[in-house]
């Protein structure tokens, strides 16, 4: 038997996303918010990226999922990007999950654009594709 674990997403593993079909078999356990803590980038317009910010940071929406190890491993883990890196993050109800965050600070790197607003990824995207 398989084990679950929880999986924040808050880019395009989401509902609609591209990379969402690695999530097939997970169960959807709804919309949530990190805890006030995380700065958000955009690498590219192409993938955004969490930065753990501590005081002063802010919630970044996304979604929760519950996923089997061999998902995680299998289909998810290996279609993220390079800049990420797999750790634990904080939720705004104070669960724990697991979550994709930047390596390193990203800030100020060619393409790289700071996005800490209230709506998240779609939010930026929707605004991008206005301009």
């Amino acid at each position: 038997m398989d084990q679950h674990v929880t999986m924040f997403v808050n880019g395009q593993a989401m509902s609609g996303g591209e990379l969402n079909d690695a999530l097939a078999m997970a169960r959807f356990s709804g919309k949530v918010r990190t805890a006030p803590r995380y700065r958000f980038f955009s690498f590219h317009d192409t993938f955004p990226g969490l930065l753990p910010a501590g005081p002063g940071g802010w919630g970044v929406p996304g979604e929760i999922y519950e996923i089997s190890y061999a998902d995680l491993r299998e289909r998810l883990l290996p279609r993220e990007p390079a800049e990420l890196e797999l750790t634990v993050i904080e939720l705004e109800d104070g669960r724990s999950s697991l979550s994709m965050v930047c390596r390193s600070d990203p800030a100020g790197l060619p393409g790289v654009t700071e996005i800490t607003e209230p709506g998240g990824w779609r939010e930026y995207l929707a605004k991008r594709a206005e301009r």
